[in-house]
């Protein structure tokens, strides 16, 4: 669709919708064919199948054809093709078909794998299916977002998602979150009428009665008429239409640095072996298509399957381990962590909040206290947390009795980050009570008085360092303090405001526990022991925090509080991070804030979540971390879903993805290092002998051979000793690698030469076959079975064993060699029979050159300190 095009569709849309904006309630039913009490089910069937359902172009899975032309989008099977457009230009039909299959073989397992983890993934999503409140039938129930149509009608309370493009037609205090269309961080607060006499001179995003797919609730609650579904939001606009990509992962970024190694070494080694082979045969034709085998040879071809398979497999043993994946770089991600960032609640305490004392300002257990923080948890129509529920719970287990004959709820003054209280209006008996309960340092602000044994006191210096007393014996205690107050008679209408908190009276003080995990020591222990450093970053404050690290094992006797995050300078703040565990009375974005200054220090960063509140910190963070019960936006920002709240979970997520990221790493050291050792072969055997060392054909069915035996890596073990540390994509060391263990073979290439030039006489043109058979054997066999050495730091088989399938495909590739060799087959690619004597010899060379090869693996750990 062209820009002009664009536009005018946008503009179309904006007007239909700010139309729609304007008119009544009983219009707007009418003109949706719809009511107060919802749309029939059967209503709701019939449009879902007009309209479609509710996604956008981004959330829709990728088409199978699709993803089979995308697996072709990888350089090297660039580099293939155009080696295959080489060969049939100059008439090797042959090698042209044999790189015609590795690029087939390449292509359809990477989209294989693709397209089963993607069906996976689609599978996976069923499980965190976000949901929102709809009414139909005059009964309001939650539903997958997908299956909203337009006339539906939706409630709407804090941490809701929203799901489609809506007009408001009641609200209570709404605040919403428009950033993800606006750019606009502040919050917007969303009446049911806008006024029409602006309307004309704003776009419908400005229109204070609209709320659009892809926002968020942040405080209050509403109801509203869904007016567009899907495509035709203006979120689907943005998802179809959008040109910026992604950014890239350090998974990404990664993957790219070794592909472009691989591809600088085929540039340099490709015109070398030609040049040495076309001087010193003078056969140009003949040296040219063995120069294009061994850039066949160096290609890794079966890079993409492998990645492609590892990180599917990873993401399917996870999900049996109650992780979710929604974005597979993320295990790799997961894998390379070495600082996990993690909200308190939940993670590494119970959950599980207790109401254990409810106390008047100097400590003493009181009624009072109880009774008005009852009224205000009960009525509140919030989103109530786990202290609104401890208190109800609390109250209905005592059958406790209000000392009110009748009680009516006039107003409600919602929660929000900033205030951080809560304020509920109620008529009990004959006065207004606003009843007003928060976190102690905000209500402190607001109280001027205090109300001890029926006496209503001025709050002194005296009585606030009593107060505190009191307050920190409390947290000292481990519990959770909150503060309430109330304030008489403020107005006879439901006109309150937050402006209202002022010169209130403080009653008492309500203490909740929320013990430690039995289960959160051991896992943060197993988590340290394996490299990953755990640092609280809470919203509540840093007496209750400190205590709870001591009991997890965390090491919090320094901390910072929120206020002077706001005071420190970035490189102030990454200093902090690397000294300190523990960030208390944080606000949304300072843990975001701090989550980026450690990045910048060079940390690979998860944070761990399932706050609205959190949602900032889990964008920001290397990988987002949250649960199946979290709010929709903190699920929708995060990559890796817990289906059980637990460090012991997510240790397992950890683990796994550094096995991921091994046996990545192993492929692709292997094979680089091999075929440098046959390519640094093939130049010497070019420099001296009158013929190629092996026909271009032998080698591609060599390299067929052995990149067949490879598809099994993903399944291998890998040993403990590389789980201990995150994972990261060093490209430094891989040419280090490549340079000190890819010669170990050319010594075995070279012996090899010597013995079928001196003993078997394979010293002339006419007896070139029988040099080039002996030399495949041997080249085959060592460059399949060397994976076993190299696949461990350890002695292969006897203190570290691969998987059963990983042996099982590299002695098949050993066998399938031989056959082709020892049967009338060999004579398809100019083989020919070798002689008996020759076995033994075989035998020697494939036992010296393992063992060699175990010799210098030990040599270069020793030396380079690092291994596979």
């Amino acid at each position: 669709m062209s820009k002009k095009n664009l536009l005018a569709k946008n503009i179309s849309k904006d007007q239909e919708l700010k139309k729609l904006a304007q008119l009544t309630d009983r219009d707007l039913f009418l003109n949706l064919r719809t009511s107060e009490k919802g749309l029939s089910n059967q209503d709701a069937k019939t449009r879902l199948e007009e309209y479609g359902p509710n996604e956008v172009s981004a959330q829709k899975p990728t088409p199978a054809w699709l993803l089979f032309l995308q697996a072709f989008n990888d350089p090297f099977v660039y580099v293939l093709a155009l080696l295959v457009i080489v060969s049939i230009a100059t008439k090797d039909f042959q090698a042209a078909i044999v790189m015609v299959i590795m690029i087939l073989a390449s292509v359809l397992i990477t989209f294989i794998q693709e397209y089963r983890s993607q069906k996976a993934s689609i599978e996976l999503k069923e499980l965190i299916e976000n949901t929102s409140a709809i009414t139909r039938n005059g009964e309001t129930a939650e539903i997958p977002m997908d299956e909203i149509v337009p006339g539906d009608i939706l409630t709407l309370a804090t941490g809701d998602m929203i799901p489609a493009d809506a007009v408001l037609i009641w609200t209570k205090d709404l605040f919403v979150n428009q950033s993800s269309l606006t750019g606009e961080s502040m919050p917007i607060e969303k009446f049911v009428n806008s006024d029409h006499n602006k309307i004309s001179e704003e776009t419908a995003l400005d229109l204070s009665n609209l709320v659009f797919m892809g926002t968020d609730v942040l405080s209050g609650q509403g109801k509203a008429i869904i007016l567009k579904t899907g495509q035709q939001t203006f979120f689907g606009d943005i998802a179809k239409n959008a040109t910026a990509k992604r950014g890239k992962t350090s998974f990404d970024i990664g993957l790219t640095k070794v592909s472009k190694l691989l591809l600088r070494m085929i540039m340099v080694l490709f015109p070398l072996v030609l040049l040495i082979n076309g001087v010193t045969k003078g056969d140009w034709s003949s040296a040219f298509f063995f120069a294009i085998a061994v850039a066949v040879g160096l290609t890794p071809e079966m890079l993409p399957m492998i990645v492609s398979s590892n990180l599917a497999k990873g993401a399917l043993t996870l999900s049996k381990q109650k992780v979710i994946v929604k974005e597979l770089a993320a295990i790799q991600n997961l894998g390379g962590m070495d600082i996990l960032c993690t909200d308190k609640t939940g993670t590494i305490t119970e959950d599980r909040v207790v109401l254990v004392e409810h106390l008047n300002p100097l400590g003493e257990e009181n009624r009072q206290v109880l009774d008005l923080t009852f009224l205000n948890s009960t009525y509140q129509t919030g989103w109530k947390n786990l202290m609104d529920i401890a208190v109800i719970n609390y109250y209905e287990e005592q059958k406790q009795q209000l000392p009110y004959q009748t009680v009516q709820k006039i107003d409600e003054i919602p929660f929000d980050f900033s205030r951080r209280r809560l304020t509920v209006v109620i008529k009990a008996d004959d006065h207004q009570l606003m009843i007003t309960k928060g976190a102690v340092e905000e209500m402190a602000t607001v109280c001027d008085k205090v109300e001890i044994n029926g006496e209503i006191l001025p709050l002194t210096d005296e009585l606030k360092e009593k107060l505190q007393e009191v307050n920190q014996k409390m947290n000292r205690q481990g519990m959770r303090v909150i503060t309430v107050a109330i304030k008489k008679d403020v107005h006879s209408d439901a006109i309150y405001s937050s402006s209202d908190e002022k010169n209130m009276t403080l009653i008492g003080f309500m203490g909740f526990l929320d013990p430690a995990k039995e289960s959160a020591k051991t896992a943060i222990d197993s988590l340290h022991q394996h490299g990953v450093n755990v640092k609280v970053l809470t919203g509540d404050n840093e007496i209750v925090a400190q205590k709870v690290c001591n009991d997890v094992g965390i090491d919090a006797s320094k901390y910072v509080l929120g206020t002077e995050v706001d005071r420190m300078s970035d490189q102030e703040l990454q200093i902090a991070g690397d000294t300190t565990n523990l960030f208390a009375k944080l606000n949304p974005m300072q843990k975001a804030r701090i989550i980026e200054n450690l990045q910048t220090k060079g940390h690979t960063v998860g944070f761990m979540g399932d706050g609205i509140n959190d949602a900032p910190a889990l964008r920001k963070a290397d990988v987002g971390i949250s649960v199946d019960t979290a709010a929709d936006i903190t699920k929708d920002a995060s990559s890796i879903i817990l289906l059980e709240k637990s460090l012991t979970v997510l240790e397992s997520g950890v683990l796994e993805g550094r096995r991921v990221f091994s046996n990545m790493m192993k492929y692709i050291k292997i094979t680089i290092s091999s075929n440098f050792g046959n390519v640094f072969s093939i130049l010497v055997a070019s420099a001296f002998l009158p013929f190629l060392p092996m026909l271009s054909m032998q080698l591609l069915l060599q390299n067929l051979i052995y990149d067949i035996a490879q598809l099994t890596i993903p399944w291998d073990n890998v040993d403990e000793e590389e789980l201990v540390k995150p994972t990261k994509w060093e490209t430094k060391g891989l040419l280090k690698f490549t340079v000190c263990i890819g010669p170990i073979s050319s010594i075995f290439d070279i012996l090899t030469f010597v013995l079928m030039w001196y003993v078997f006489g394979a010293n002339t043109i006419g007896n070139q076959n029988l040099f080039q058979t002996g030399w495949f054997v041997v080249g085959l066999t060592t460059q399949a079975l060397v994976v076993l050495m190299v696949r461990t730091r350890k002695i292969p088989f006897i203190q570290s064993r691969p998987a059963p399938q990983v042996l099982a495909s590299l002695l098949a590739a050993v066998v399938v060699g031989i056959i082709i060799v020892i049967t009338p087959i060999r004579a398809q690619f100019d083989f020919v029979a070798l002689p008996n004597a020759y076995w033994v010899w075989y035998f020697l060379i494939v036992v010296g050159y393992l063992i060699a090869v175990q010799i210098g693996k030990k040599i270069y750990i020793k030396i380079a300190g690092e291994w596979v």
